[in-house]
């Protein structure tokens, strides 16, 4: 498997840990409320929000720093297909 890196952690798509945790019933009764899903998918939803939240706090102290991204949209539109209301087409 190649690695890949999602909101700044690098992983393999196989690379998956089995763990028991103590969780209060009420908190997981909500989470699984809100997500809809069963008790491994909204648990691997939680921990992926709390990477993305790590990810946008990072980017936020950023700003500010005087970090330039040199990004061209249009080129990286080029390999995507849209709409004619410039909506992207999956």
């Amino acid at each position: 498997m190649l690695p890949y890196t999602l909101y700044g952690i690098f992983s393999r798509m196989n690379d998956m840990r089995k763990i028991t945790a103590f969780i209060p019933r009420e908190l997981l009764a909500t989470a699984q409320e809100y997500t809809g899903a069963g008790v491994a998918e909204t648990l691997r939803i939680a921990l992926e929000r709390l990477a993305r939240e790590q990810f946008y706090r990072r980017m936020r102290e950023l700003r500010g720093k005087g970090v330039k991204l040199d990004l061209n949209f249009d080129e990286l539109r080029e390999d995507r297909e849209f709409d004619a209301q410039g909506n992207v087409i999956l």
